[in-house]
């Protein structure tokens, strides 16, 4: 079995300190926590920006100071957002996009979120596929729903998509597939042949989805953009403390964690 990636989401577009005090608002906050994970064992990290008074941002400068920032302490893989926040623009939330990292989310679908609707025009979609893989970026194939699948396999055979496509399951959203077991291995069996996976289970079933991930052979995903409690009633301390956790069941059970150069092999980056 392949070592495992730990994707860590540190910030997300939902959640405020008020929420969770240790959540990394500002560049600096972000880049040194985004090396705390690295040193725990992360070796992707997930981005979003935030304007000093907490608000989400898609701004093209905001999120150069925190790429350049992780940059200065550690060696992980940049993944940007492209879901930005519920209501932006398909235009704000592509701006990322050029600044050429390594990674960056591609939503395959649009999907009931919470209280909103998070929406993904087909259109919009094929120009954010169309941007990264003119740039060499790799997506990571958000899926909502099973749907969605179906609708990246259609893109992979008509090359909208790269053939070696990673993808990422998030379960657990309100609206969206839950968080259960069942929903995973129903979604693992609708992969495309050669496909590498992550799961993001939402609040409680972050822990639960990651060691069935990590004995299926897949990937995980954590961070205070997913769930910001390291257990019931108890908040996490750091983002840090979350990875340190799934690192340490995964070296339990045997199987290895990737550096961010293994990752990068693993999931085909150039």
């Amino acid at each position: 079995m392949n070592k495992l990636i730990i994707t860590v989401a540190l910030t997300g577009a939902e959640a405020s300190k008020n929420d969770q005090p240790a959540l990394p608002i500002a560049p600096q906050e972000i880049a040194q926590s985004a090396y705390e994970c690295a040193q725990a064992g992360a070796s992707i990290v997930h981005l979003h920006a935030r304007l000093p008074d907490g608000t989400a941002t898609q701004d093209k400068a905001v999120y150069q100071d925190i790429i350049a920032a992780v940059r200065a302490r550690c060696d992980v893989i940049i993944q940007v957002s492209t879901g930005g926040a519920v209501g932006m623009t398909a235009q704000e939330r592509l701006a990322p996009v050029e600044l050429n990292p390594e990674m960056a989310t591609l939503s395959m679908g649009s999907v009931n979120f919470g209280g909103d609707i998070f929406l993904n025009h087909p259109a919009d979609m094929e120009a954010f596929a169309a941007a990264m893989v003119a740039r060499g970026i790799k997506p990571e194939l958000e899926i909502f729903d099973a749907g969605m699948i179906a609708t990246a396999r259609r893109w992979i055979k008509k090359g909208l998509l790269p053939a070696r496509p990673h993808f990422d399951f998030v379960l657990g959203v309100p609206g969206a597939m839950p968080a259960t077991p069942e929903a995973l291995m129903y979604l693992r069996s609708q992969l495309p042949e050669g496909a590498t996976w992550t799961v993001a289970g939402i609040g409680p079933a972050q822990l639960q989805l990651g060691a069935m991930a990590i004995v299926l052979g897949g990937h995980v995903r954590v961070g205070f953009e997913d769930n910001i409690y390291f257990r019931k009633g108890e908040l996490a301390t750091s983002n840090a403390q979350l990875v340190q956790r799934i690192a340490e069941v995964s070296r339990l059970l045997e199987r290895p964690v990737a550096t961010p150069s293994e990752a990068r092999a693993l999931l085909g980056l150039t």
